[in-house]
């Protein structure tokens, strides 16, 4: 299903008008959809609404995953296929550590990578949708849903150029 969404787009320079544009639209009930930087700026991080879980999920696929893993090497080295001869010890316990730690964190990576795409909407053969090509490189861009801004747009566009923005325009993009 292609869907069009209309956004308003706001251009900045440097970090600093692109911080105190983001506070004082945040201050005046502006719904940010989404900034787009060459490089991470906390304050904006931590004034972003939404807040990722995905550190909560990569801690219960490593319970899973050294749980599934110890109990697979118990099974197979303790009950399935034993090695009985002198000196052996019953528990092999601490020859299953290096391996656990190993797959324990292999299982992570793998399971949060998939999450994380999943939740992204990333899969292959999906067309990128570029908002600006210059967030890549030296601007900072501040990205609006025009259904959801929360005021008009002329205002948003007044405070946004009038706290350094050196372009604001509207953008149509296609989504599916």
């Amino acid at each position: 299903m292609i869907t069009n969404k209309k956004y308003l787009v706001g251009v900045f320079d440097d970090e600093h008008t692109l911080k105190d544009a983001f506070q004082k639209a945040l201050d005046k009930g502006v719904v940010i959809e989404e900034v787009y930087t060459p490089y991470p700026i906390h304050e904006i991080l931590h004034g972003m609404k939404y807040k990722t879980h995905i550190s909560h999920a990569a801690f219960f696929f490593g319970l899973f995953g050294v749980t599934a893993i110890i109990g697979g090497m118990y099974y197979a080295a303790v009950i399935d296929w034993p090695l009985l001869f002198g000196g052996k010890p019953f528990n092999t316990f601490p020859s299953f550590i290096v391996v656990s730690i190993v797959a324990t964190i292999l299982t992570i990576t793998i399971l949060t990578l998939l999450t994380f795409s999943i939740r992204s909407k990333i899969y292959p053969g999906k067309t990128a949708d570029i908002i600006d090509i210059r967030a890549t490189d030296d601007k900072f861009i501040i990205l609006l849903d025009q259904d959801k801004m929360g005021i008009e747009i002329p205002a948003v566009t007044q405070l946004f150029q009038s706290n350094g923005a050196s372009e604001v325009y509207q953008k149509e993009s296609t989504s599916n």
